[in-house]
């Protein structure tokens, strides 16, 4: 992982516009359609935006909401949450520690042992399959 966090312009260069639109412009891609929203390979789930690790593929499972559920994200303040107001309601935002970017939204209505579900966009991860946390 880089040291630096990449800033707009390399961001805009590297990311699809779905992944710039969601990590950066807070937005949100269709459920169902992204690339981790049924994934159940062993891993780590990195963001997109500067590699941070978010998930372990072992806190993952199929909410049936059509995004990709974690019930818990890595050890260490990975994620940080505050509240959104956006869309006529109120909810929990998450996004990336490191680098701000928009993950999704965390909900009080997971599994056990956290009661969380942890919603987020897959176009806001990368997967490194059998990765080790760092």
């Amino acid at each position: 992982m880089k040291d630096d966090i990449p800033d707009d312009a390399e961001l805009r260069s590297r990311l699809t516009p779905l992944q710039y639109h969601v990590t950066r412009e807070k937005g949100t891609e269709r459920p169902f359609t992204g690339t981790y929203a049924h994934h159940k390979d062993a891993g780590v789930y990195r963001c997109v935006c500067c590699g941070a690790d978010l998930f372990s593929s072992e806190t993952k499972y199929d909410s049936g909401s059509g995004w990709p559920s974690f019930w818990l994200p890595l050890a260490g303040e990975r994620v940080r949450t505050h509240t959104d107001h956006s869309l006529g309601m109120v909810r929990t935002e998450v996004s990336c520690a490191r680098c701000d970017a928009h993950l999704g939204h965390v909900f009080e209505d997971g599994p056990r042992p956290s009661g969380q579900r942890y919603c987020i966009n897959s176009a806001s991860l990368d997967f490194a399959p059998g990765a080790k946390r760092d």
